[in-house]
Order: structure tokens, then C-alpha cells, then sequence
């Protein structure tokens, strides 16, 4: 398996722990896909359109033999089968599967535009890419994680929500 990308997973309608789950169950049931590591799962905040519930998000890595294209065409053949409409821009979806990076490329297509370009303004992004991999460099992006986490304003609208305990095991955080 010679690519390595990082994947943000969001959820904010239905059963939102479930849905991520089911998410990265299809994405690594997948021969050509294996995960690498995870995040903590995190509750956070809306941004942009902000009437709407609260996400759950969380950032994985893999390793897969699929080119960018071929892991953007599953991940939002995975949104289909989990229910994910688009109907508002920013609005509230079953599933959300952003490609973040891609080995460290640059890929600007139609499609898909790898780093993805809004991952350093989103704490929900960068708080659980930090955790898994501080040491991961943007392509293009001098700074490091920490620096660019710390510049961050909306950090306190990101809770941990279930702590990565162990090898697949997720530990409710108690309120």
C-alpha cells in the first residue's frame, strides 16, 4: 500500500457515532484501504451555517493503492450508501468524508484539491489531526501543526467526546 492519506469524518444528523462508525467500516473493509491510526472522536460546534446540531468528528489515516481520485469516487460512494444529501452549503449531513492530504502532493483538479483547502482554519479538523500525527506536514504549508492549532480562535467549540483508549476501543468521556 503505497499512499498514505489523512480523512476527516463528520456526522451531525441521526445517530452520529454510529454513522462515523459505519463509515470507517466501509472504508476499511475496503482490500485497498488500511487503516493506519485514529483520533479521539470529538463534539463541535457548527461553522458557517450554524443552525444546526452539534457534529461529531474525527480524523483517520490509512494506506491505500488508490490514486486520490479512485479514494475521493469511495469516500463519496460511502456518503451515498450512509444517506448524505447535499442540500445547504456547510449544512447538517449523515456523513461528511474530506480527503485532507494525500501523500504530499498537491492535486487541484475539478474534483478534488488536495491539502484540502480550508483544513488549517478548522479546529474540528485540526485538533484530532494533531493528535494522531503532530509531526504531519502540509504540503505547501510552512508551519507546523502545533503553531497552526494555536492560531486557531475556535478551539473551545471542539470537546473531546469519546478518548481513543486502546487498539479500537473508544472510552466515553464522562461529563
Amino acid at each position: 500500500m503505497e499512499n498514505r492519506a489523512f480523512i476527516a469524518l463528520g456526522s451531525n444528523i441521526g445517530n452520529r457515532y454510529d454513522t462515523i462508525m459505519s463509515a470507517l467500516k466501509l472504508l476499511t473493509e475496503n482490500p485497498k484501504i488500511k487503516l493506519v491510526n485514529y483520533s479521539s472522536i470529538y463534539e463541535t460546534d457548527p461553522i458557517g451555517y450554524e443552525e444546526q446540531d452539534l457534529f461529531l468528528n474525527m480524523v483517520i489515516e490509512i494506506q491505500t493503492v488508490l490514486s486520490g481520485i479512485e479514494l475521493l469516487d469511495f469516500c463519496l460512494k460511502t456518503e451515498f450508501e450512509l444517506g448524505r444529501k447535499r442540500e445547504i452549503r456547510w449544512g447538517p449531513r449523515s456523513i461528511d468524508l474530506d480527503i485532507l492530504t494525500f501523500n504530499q502532493e498537491n492535486i487541484e483538479t475539478e474534483k478534488l484539491t488536495v491539502p484540502h483547502p480550508r483544513m488549517t482554519e478548522r479546529a474540528f479538523v485540526m485538533v484530532p489531526l494533531v493528535e494522531i500525527n503532530p509531526d504531519h506536514h502540509i504540503p505547501g504549508v510552512d508551519k507546523p501543526l502545533n503553531v497552526l492549532l494555536n492560531e486557531l480562535p475556535d478551539k473551545e467549540g471542539v470537546r473531546i467526546w469519546k478518548r481513543k483508549s486502546g487498539e479500537g476501543v473508544f472510552e466515553p468521556i464522562e461529563s
